[in-house]
C-alpha cells in the first residue's frame, strides 16, 4: 500500500473500496472481502443506506478499528441536523470516522461544515472534505473555514483527469479522492489501445493500469466490486511502476469527458430527496 499524507498530518491509504449502489448485504460482503484482502480503506456515506452494513462487516473482521481508515459523507438532508454526525456514528458502530465529507454544493453546507469542525474538535472526526462541490465553492470553503479541508471527491479518470483542479489543490496540500476511476466501468475507456498494451507488458489487466495510473498521479482510489476476484485485483497495483513515458502516454487520451454532469442548480434538488434512517438494514 501506499499513503498520501493528509495537510493534517494524518496518512491515508491511496487505495480502498467503495460501496456505492451496493445493498447492505452485497456492501457487507465486499467489505469483508476487501479488509481480509488487506484493504484498510473503505468509503461509504449517509445515502448509500450501508453503513449499517459497513459498520457489521468492520466489527465481523476483527481488524483494530485504528487500522482502518473509514470515510462517509453527510447528505444534504442532515446540512442542518446537529445530531447527524453521532446518528452516523452510530450506524456505523464506531466512535469516529476517519474523514468525512459534506455529498453535494447544495442546502446549508456553511452550517454542515461548522457541525464537521466541531466534530473534529471533539475528536468524532479525523479528516474533512468536499464531494461534488464546484471551484470556486471550493475556494471559498479554503478561505473561510477555521479548519481547512484535507480531502475533496470529485469524478477522475484518464478521460477526465481534473487536471486544473489539481493544480489548486497541489497549492493547498489536499488530496484529490477519484469516484469513478475506471469511468463508471466505460468499455471504450477500459479498452484505449495504451492501456491493452501496457498490461500486456506488465501482466496485469486494463483496471489494474488505469488505477496504477491514478496512484502515480497522487489520486486516492475507490473502486466499487461485488466480486471478490475483482477486489482483491483491485488493490494488486503496488508491484510495478509506470515509467514517466507510460504516464506521459496515458496524457494524451483525455477527452475532457464527465459521466456525471450535474451542475449546482441541478444539485439542489438533494434537498427534497430525504433518507430513511430508521429502514437501513
Amino acid at each position: 500500500m501506499e499513503y498520501f499524507t493528509l495537510n493534517n498530518g494524518i496518512k491515508m491509504p491511496m487505495a480502498g473500496i467503495g460501496v456505492f449502489l451496493l445493498k447492505p448485504a452485497e456492501a457487507e460482503a465486499s467489505v469483508l472481502s476487501a479488509l481480509t484482502d488487506g484493504i484498510r480503506l473503505i468509503d461509504t456515506a449517509n445515502a448509500y443506506m450501508n453503513e449499517k452494513a459497513v459498520g457489521r462487516a468492520m466489527q465481523r473482521s476483527n481488524i483494530k478499528r485504528e487500522e482502518i481508515f473509514l470515510v462517509s459523507k453527510l447528505w444534504p438532508t442532515v446540512y442542518e441536523d446537529d445530531q447527524a454526525i453521532d446518528e452516523t456514528l452510530k450506524r456505523l458502530d464506531t466512535e469516529y470516522i476517519d474523514l468525512l465529507l459534506l455529498h453535494q454544493p447544495a442546502g446549508n453546507w456553511k452550517y454542515a461544515y461548522k457541525m464537521m469542525e466541531k466534530a473534529y474538535k471533539e475528536g468524532k472526526v479525523k479528516a474533512l472534505g468536499l464531494s461534488n462541490f464546484p471551484m470556486e465553492w471550493l475556494k471559498e470553503m479554503i478561505e473561510e473555514a477555521e479548519i481547512k479541508p484535507q480531502v475533496v471527491q470529485v469524478e477522475a479518470h484518464p478521460y477526465y483527469p481534473q487536471t486544473e483542479l489539481k493544480k489548486h489543490l497541489s497549492e493547498t496540500g489536499m488530496g484529490l479522492m477519484a469516484w469513478y476511476p475506471l469511468g463508471h466501468g466505460d468499455s471504450h475507456l477500459l479498452n484505449e489501445p495504451v492501456f491493452i498494451e501496457l498490461a500486456e507488458k506488465y501482466g496485469k489487466t486494463n483496471a489494474q493500469i488505469i488505477l496504477r495510473w491514478h496512484i502515480q498521479s497522487g489520486n486516492i482510489i475507490i473502486p466499487g466490486s461485488k466480486n471478490p476476484c475483482h477486489i482483491r485485483q483491485n488493490s494488486d497495483i503496488f508491484d510495478f511502476t509506470l515509467t514517466e513515458e507510460e504516464m506521459e502516454k496515458i496524457k494524451t487520451i483525455d477527452k475532457n469527458r464527465r459521466y456525471y454532469n450535474a451542475t449546482v442548480e441541478e444539485a439542489q434538488k438533494y434537498t427534497k430527496i430525504k433518507l430513511d434512517f430508521n429502514n437501513q438494514e
